[in-house]
């Protein structure tokens, strides 16, 4: 048995989860903390989405802000648990997603491994992606495989959904290899939308959406992009789809109320995750749902209507709290890597085959 911890911020850049595991022949989730994130580190890590000056400097900055964060965050919980540095056998960190353009051959993630490892005194894991991209995968999603070994049920067919900035898909069970791929914006559109309109930084529990009116003219224009015509392996992030994109398509349509848009918005997310789900898995029992989406009772109550002959329902109906299984799947990688265990899946991410994932940065 060993004790894992997981440091996870997505691209809702609402702060960084921390996850304790225990680690053996299965998966414990031990403890948990939350570090919400500055709004100036928020607004500096959205300005390296996009190209702009003195891009080197600026991303050498915020990682080390992040990383201070994240050192704090984990020295709070290991407080809280009596426990100390040498406990740990490593940090699986993510890192914050900055670019993601694996048709280029690249996918940056910011978190600066080595000088976490200096302020913990913890070996730290990191940097998952980019051999996967390296032999020619989309480098994401990286969790089908945790999801698996998490949520796997003998000859049930299983989709587990991460509702983040964006959705992803873990396709388990049915006697198949586990697939998945990203199915477009999850949260990302709505909370740009929200916080453009009202200063929100998210709608809570989708109640803004529920008081509008779902536009059909929008919807069909805004699942006109290419990217929801493709099938897996794919990945997506802010690169394609964000405020400046979707205020182009409103651009080319009469006015439309605000509250109107949000529920559009709403309803892209849900049927772009129930048409990936039809087409890749016809025949799915039980759809579970993680991450910030699955607090969302005006979206989930949506795939539920949209599926009406699957059992949806959070992570925590199979007994793991939503809010924690991506940073408990960068513990788990963590493990993976120090094992020397191949943790990509090229029937999801499309690489040339199965490779280990991280580098290490010992204590």
């Amino acid at each position: 048995m060993a004790y894992y911890l997981g440091v996870m911020s997505g691209t809702s850049l609402d702060g960084l989860d921390i996850a304790l595991i225990e680690q053996d022949l299965s998966t414990r989730l031990v403890a948990t903390h939350y570090v919400p994130m500055p709004a100036t580190l928020r607004q500096q890590l959205l300005e390296l989405c996009a190209s702009g000056p003195d891009e080197i400097a600026k991303a050498a900055l915020a990682e080390n802000q992040w990383v201070a964060l994240a050192a704090e965050g984990i020295s709070t919980l290991l407080a809280g648990q009596q426990l100390a540095a040498k406990d740990i056998r490593a940090i699986g960190s993510h890192g914050q997603t900055v670019r993601h353009e694996p048709a280029r051959g690249f996918t940056v993630q910011i978190g600066n491994p080595a000088l976490l490892a200096e302020l913990t005194q913890i070996t730290v894991v990191g940097d998952f992606r980019r051999r996967d991209v390296a032999a020619g995968g989309q480098g994401a999603p990286l969790v089908p495989a945790f999801h698996e070994a998490l949520f796997g049920a003998e000859g049930e067919a299983r989709a587990v959904l991460n509702v983040g900035g964006f959705s992803n898909l873990s396709l388990i069970g049915g006697n198949q290899p586990v697939s998945g791929f990203d199915c477009g914006p999850g949260n990302v559109l709505m909370d740009a939308w929200i916080h453009l309109k009202r200063g929100q930084d998210y709608d809570r529990a989708g109640a803004w959406a529920a008081s509008g009116t779902l536009q059909p003219d929008l919807l069909n224009v805004l699942l006109s992009d290419p990217f929801f015509a493709g099938s897996g392996p794919k990945s997506t992030g802010r690169e394609v789809f964000n405020l400046g994109w979707l205020q182009r398509h409103l651009a080319a349509l009469p006015a439309l109320d605000d509250a109107d848009i949000q529920a559009t918005l709403l309803e892209l997310t849900a049927q772009s995750i129930v048409h990936s789900l039809r087409v890749a898995q016809p025949t799915t029992h039980a759809l579970l749902v993680c991450g910030g989406g699955a607090h969302n009772q005006a979206l989930m109550t949506r795939l539920a209507a949209l599926l009406p002959s699957t059992q949806v329902g959070s992570t925590a109906t199979a007994g793991v709290d939503p809010d924690w299984v991506e940073a408990m799947a960068f513990a788990w990688l963590a493990d993976c890597c120090l094992q020397g265990i191949a943790a990509n899946r090229p029937s999801v991410t499309g690489a040339r085959g199965l490779r280990v994932l991280g580098a290490i940065y010992p204590a």
